[in-house]
């Protein structure tokens, strides 16, 4: 049946109207987004269609534009829609990490970093340069793996480090196993790093770890 058809206060946009955005359904959002289906299927069915076939909003978020493109009712257009409104959530978190202090927007780091490597299909390992006042000069992924592990070298980071004239760091990579615990050489890596930036005057806030819609953070887990 046609959205059309359906009682108002069931309509997705009638019903964002009624009770606001925060009353939807992941699957009720993108069908707003859509605005239509597919032959034989709604927008919301093409939506919860979506939501099965990547498993989460977040996966949905980092799927490839190939991948999108091949499911049956999205096409080159919707699928470039969707791309472009999930790269304007990533740089909305973004700006919201960038204008203030790191410190006092811990969690806006955690849900960018989160929303930038959750369900990536290779491990992925990010930077984010920091100023005196802990505030953000760059974020960069520093190196990318394979599906179980990278390499990362401190001297190449201490490098990027000394080029942003960053005052400190803090980390993120990411577990496509979808575990979000430090393995024993993510805390020897962290170590090394620690130890490696601190002999140019650059400290390491925290390291997080990324997986199964997590983010485990080293800093509150003592392990800096």
């Amino acid at each position: 049946m046609a959205i059309t058809n359906w009682p108002a206060d069931e309509r997705p946009r009638e019903k964002l109207f009624a009770k606001g955005a925060e009353s939807l359904s992941d699957a009720e959002l993108i069908a707003i987004f859509l605005r239509t289906g597919a032959p034989g299927k709604s927008a919301v069915e093409l939506a919860r269609e979506l939501l099965a076939r990547f498993g989460s909003l977040c996966a949905l978020s980092a799927a490839e534009a190939a991948a999108l493109r091949a499911m049956p009712g999205l096409g080159a257009a919707k699928s470039a829609q969707l791309q472009a409104v999930m790269e304007m959530a990533r740089r909305v978190l973004r700006e919201r990490v960038a204008r203030g202090s790191v410190l006092a927007s811990p969690q806006a780091v955690r849900d960018y970093l989160r929303l930038r490597l959750q369900d990536r299909p290779h491990e992925v390992f990010v930077g984010v340069f920091l100023d005196a006042q802990n505030r953000v000069l760059a974020v960069e992924e520093l190196f990318r793996g394979t599906l179980t592990q990278t390499s990362v070298y401190p001297r190449e980071v201490v490098k990027r480090a000394l080029a942003h004239n960053a005052a400190a760091l803090i980390f993120a990579h990411n577990h496509p196993s979808g575990v979000a615990e430090p393995s024993r050489s993510d805390e020897a890596l962290t170590s090394a790093l620690k130890q490696a930036l601190a002999l140019v005057d650059v400290k390491v806030l925290d390291h997080f770890v990324i997986g199964g819609g997590a983010a485990m953070s080293f800093a509150e887990r003592g392990l800096l």
